[in-house]
């Protein structure tokens, strides 16, 4: 009699002891999901349906009223027969290729020349980064001035060295390359202080030991500088990446897309399609388009990265 209770009472101990931590991971995953869910429901709310949205209006004709007549990816194939997307996405390339090979090295130089034994640090410090500060429209508007063919700082400059004034804005051959110079001038110092940042997260004991070594600052830098930054420089990459393809505000203040095509990007057809022709389905193709684009960039980065970091823990 005595061992039957005493078993009951074990069993409905244990019974209770499971109960209680059932209940508590369900506290556990109520308090998880109370936590998560603000942020799911903001993430959702701007990004998961946006992206929706211009999926589902890129497959009517629409002109931003309440009819829309469905056309399928009719919207799709008009967009890749079009000259203007063919040259607008050429146009993103070469941003793309200059925020890549100019941008990020650059701000690299200047990351590692803060570190240099240099007077003015502090100055030099905010005088780099100050570009980075300044709005865009503000910048758009003092590079126009500074371009200006007529009585602009840059004609002034190279007039000292005896070459003619050029229409920088107003030409097809020079517009694009004057407005990638101030993307440049603008972005470098962004990047100069994510590289900064990594960089003081080296450890100076690596650098020390190499030193000890006999190990000079070319091989310290190749040796131990560059590999430790090189998830930053893949990061950086996305970065540039994916805000060339979304390049629109500096493009459309200088030139508007102007002169002819020289300079429109995918997001100034994709803008004059929309509010100046009101083709709001083609424009969000267009848009689509882009998230597409942007979407597999970082993708291949991110794919290349994850190869680069299992071929390096074989």
């Amino acid at each position: 009699m005595n061992t039957s209770i005493a078993e009951w009472e074990k069993r409905t101990a244990a019974n209770a002891a499971t109960a209680a931590k059932k209940q508590r991971l369900r506290d556990k995953r109520w308090t998880i999901v109370m936590f998560i869910a603000p942020a799911f429901l903001v993430y959702l709310l701007y990004i998961i349906y946006p992206i929706y949205g211009t999926l589902y209006y890129s497959l009517f004709d629409w002109k931003g009223g309440p009819d829309k007549t469905f056309v399928g990816i009719a919207n799709y194939t008009r967009l890749f027969t079009e000259p203007v997307f063919w040259s607008s996405l050429a146009n993103n390339m070469k941003v793309v290729l200059s925020s890549v090979f100019l941008q990020i090295p650059l701000g690299l130089l200047m990351a590692l020349l803060l570190f240099s034994a240099i007077r003015g640090l502090r100055f030099f410090q905010t005088i780099y980064f100050m570009p980075f500060l300044m709005s865009t429209v503000a910048i758009g508007m003092l590079w126009v001035f500074m371009f200006d063919p007529l009585s602009g700082a840059v004609n002034k400059l190279i007039g000292l060295f005896g070459f003619e004034n050029i229409a920088w804005l107003s030409e097809n051959k020079t517009a694009m390359a004057a407005i990638l110079i101030v993307i440049v001038w603008q972005y470098a110092p962004f990047y100069m202080i994510l590289f900064k940042a990594a960089i003081v997260g080296i450890s100076e004991d690596l650098y020390e030991a190499a030193e000890i070594d006999g190990a000079g600052p070319w091989d310290r830098f190749s040796r131990i500088t560059f590999p430790l930054l090189v998830p930053t420089i893949v990061t950086s990459s996305i970065l540039a990446i994916v805000g060339s393809l979304k390049a629109f505000d500096i493009f459309f203040i200088m030139t508007g897309g102007g002169p002819g095509n020289a300079t429109e990007l995918l997001g100034i057809y994709m803008y004059k399609q929309a509010f100046i022709h009101f083709n709001m389905g083609f424009a969000s193709a267009v848009a689509f388009t882009m998230f597409v684009l942007a979407f597999l960039a970082a993708g291949i980065i991110q794919y290349m990265e994850y190869a680069r970091k299992k071929k390096e823990a074989l």
